[in-house]
């Protein structure tokens, strides 16, 4: 159900929205208020990492993903380092080519390219050149079909509606690097190892150990953006050794921890923006 548009919670952030899209620049830890769009829209972050959060669960966007939300999904980010976020809205026209649920794709070199164009300085600086209406939606058009060409990610984490998987979900979040197995945390909750199996395969569409996987790196990301290097957060998600840390991390993002920092370390921090000027979007 869409959410009414509320005051954006975090302070301190610069922002600039326009009709088709906007610019934010988060300090680490901000946080937006839930809200919802009559138009789908793509989030990318130039710098930083985003969660979004949705109802279907929490997406995480580092540097080499871009994120989709459908019309009318109530959402909500949060930065993870000082975040540089991008958002290009869709039409219905080029919205209906891409999924109708939140998703993740690898953002190619041309699609990144197109991004920062689309929501680069000639859309809110009135000095800068306009982009004509045709140049846009050529842009626009090369964009989505970029996206359609790309896989999804699985950097997806579905939210359980289960009380008893909410019950896990809720321990795994306060305590990643806890290594009790599914029978363990069965007890605590008094479920048994085979119905709480059946519930992660039909509920979430994977096992156990692949949603614990995949929370762990979720939480990996922030905190390598938070500046920890490879062995903290190794340690700190759960791997009792970093190259098997290095291992998941690689297979699940595509590249190794300490590339994923060298490449947001030299990424170019955006200048500021104007003033907040907020839309109805």
């Amino acid at each position: 159900m869409p959410a009414r548009r509320q005051p954006r919670l975090t302070t301190g952030a610069t922002s600039h929205i326009w009709p088709s899209g906007g610019r934010h620049l988060w300090p680490s830890g901000g946080t937006s208020a839930v809200q919802s769009h009559a138009r789908g829209h793509l989030v990318y972050a130039a710098n930083g990492v985003l969660a979004v959060h949705t109802e279907r669960g929490t997406s995480i966007v580092p540097a080499n993903r871009v994120a989709w939300t459908p019309a009318g999904f109530a959402h909500h980010h949060r930065a993870h380092g000082d975040t540089d976020m991008r958002i290009v809205f869709l039409a219905p026209s080029l919205a209906r080519l891409v999924p109708g649920r939140p998703a993740v794709f690898l953002t190619s070199a041309l699609a990144r390219e197109v991004l920062l164009v689309l929501t680069g300085p000639r859309n809110h600086d009135p000095a800068a050149p306009d982009h004509s209406r045709s140049a846009r939606s050529r842009l626009l058009r090369v964009l989505v079909d970029e996206l359609r060409e790309a896989p999804e990610q699985p950097l997806h984490l579905p939210e359980p509606r289960d009380d008893r998987l909410r019950a896990i979900a809720r321990m795994l979040h306060a305590a990643p690097a806890e290594n009790a197995t599914l029978a363990e945390l069965g007890k605590t909750i008094g479920a048994g190892t085979r119905t709480l199996s059946r519930l992660f395969r039909n509920e979430l569409g994977m096992t156990f150990y692949e949603w614990r996987t995949q929370l762990r790196i979720h939480h990996a990301l922030v905190l390598l953006a938070d500046g920890h290097d490879t062995t903290q957060t190794a340690h700190a998600c759960g791997w009792s050794n970093p190259s098997s840390f290095i291992a998941a991390f690689t297979d699940i993002i595509g590249t190794t921890p300490g590339r994923y920092r060298t490449s947001r370390r030299t990424t170019a921090h955006a200048p500021q923006l104007p003033p907040v000027v907020e839309s109805s979007g």
